[in-house]
């Protein structure tokens, strides 16, 4: 059954680039991840607090390993890409990234989480930020949105700070260890354009 409206980007227009540096401000970077950052990760992953917004765990280096060089493909197969946020020492201490890319629509969600020494200082924000500016300048999607739980304020001032508008709740959608849990959707687009509420 053919479509009736072409492809808003085609295939090619994430993957047969490499995936970019890029920066966010003086001491902090975006880059891809490395097979040495593992053991990182592994620790990040030991935060109950990532644990709990993340609905994951890492049960040692194997794990972790795997972790960061699934990334690599996934930036090929134009599904999804992840940086890791590093500071000055080229040491992670966060992610932001791209979750279900879809060329079709030039869309993705957005994904992030700060290891606990890095937070309160707008590193995140300003991560996101930058993964938003390239999305919609360099790498053409038109559309960005990202879910959190209702329950994670922290996450909300991070999507409300970096111009994700709250287009609404979705009810009992995500299931986390505690149950059910209600989902803000908060999104922005590269035309700038804010929603409005009747």
């Amino acid at each position: 059954m053919p479509l009736l409206v072409a492809p808003a980007l085609p295939a090619g227009s994430l993957g047969a680039q490499e995936q970019p540096h890029l920066p966010v401000r003086p001491g902090l970077t975006l880059r891809p991840w490395r097979d040495d950052d593992a053991t990182a990760v592994r620790v990040a992953f030991d935060c109950p607090a990532i644990q709990r917004w993340h609905v994951r765990r890492l049960d040692g280096d194997d794990e972790a390993r795997a972790w960061t060089a699934q990334w690599a493909g996934r930036w090929r197969a134009e599904t999804a890409a992840s940086w890791a946020i590093v500071d000055a020492d080229d040491r992670p201490v966060g992610q932001v990234g791209l979750r279900d890319v879809l060329l079709t629509e030039a869309s993705a969600q957005v994904s992030y989480w700060l290891v606990p020494a890095a937070r309160g200082r707008g590193i995140a924000t300003d991560a996101l930020g930058a993964v938003t500016r390239w999305s919609f300048t360099r790498a053409g999607l038109h559309r960005l949105a990202l879910e959190h739980s209702t329950a994670n304020a922290a996450s909300c001032r991070v999507a409300t700070r970096a111009g994700f508008t709250v287009e609404g709740v979705l009810r009992e959608s995500v299931r986390h260890a505690d149950g059910w849990h209600d989902m803000h959707l908060h999104a922005r687009l590269a035309t700038g354009s804010v929603a409005h509420t009747p």
